[in-house]
């Protein structure tokens, strides 16, 4: 009856509170697409063997090796998994679910890239009668005008180029290890803001990075 009362409480604890270390166990050991593996659910435990099934009813088999000696060792068991799981997919035990939006600093960084890609995105807009350069009265600087309106492509491929650059770099290094699924809304966001903002992004992404892994300890 205890270990029957044991195994009970693994099963609900499992499918409530860890269902993304049933999901890389699919991924891992049973070469189970991310997408597939998505709706994991742990259905049954042996001392021998945990048997998983997802939404379209197929089941899969982890042998456990070598055997539990009894259900109290189940815990130990599934946390070197997840860590194991966790090595193999090249991911990091802290995930980040949510896109966090420029403040203070950052916001105003934002402001400013976004400002000079409206600004520079057409040399029209460096041209007397245009809406910015009689808004902002750029006649003053007749100089600065007459460059920037030369350079304007380069000004903003250059900064797009290097911001898009950023922006491969954070889903390679950031975005994947921390359990963003790719072209999901939060993927999107991070990546569009980063297009924007640039490694301002970055420094946000790693301060919730340090936020969670304080929560952890």
């Amino acid at each position: 009856m205890a270990d029957s009362g044991t195994k009970k409480a693994i099963l609900h604890h499992m499918n409530t509170d860890h269902q993304g270390s049933l999901r890389m166990y699919l991924r891992v050991y049973c070469q189970v697409s991310s997408r597939e593996a998505e709706s994991a659910r742990l259905e049954d435990l042996t001392l021998n063997d945990l048997l998983l099934r997802t939404a379209s009813g197929t089941r899969y088999t982890i042998p456990l090796s070598p055997p539990l000696k009894s259900f109290a060792d189940a815990r130990a068991r599934v946390v070197a998994m997840h860590k194991e799981c966790l090595q193999k997919l090249g991911l990091s035990g802290v995930v980040i679910k949510e896109y966090r939006v420029p403040r203070g600093g950052h916001a105003v960084a934002f402001a400013v890239c976004l400002g000079v890609m409206v600004a520079f995105s057409r040399r029209g807009n460096f041209v007397p009668g245009s809406w910015m350069y009689e808004t902002l009265g750029l006649q003053r600087a007749p100089q600065a005008v007459t460059l920037c309106h030369d350079y304007q492509p380069w000004v903003l491929w250059s900064l797009i180029g290097a911001h898009v650059l950023e922006a491969a770099v954070l889903a390679v290094t950031r975005l994947k290890p921390h359990g963003v699924s790719m072209f999901g809304s939060v993927w999107w966001m991070w990546m569009g803001s980063t297009v924007i903002e640039g490694v301002s992004a970055w420094h946000r992404f790693d301060g919730m990075v340090k936020e969670q892994k304080a929560k952890q300890h």
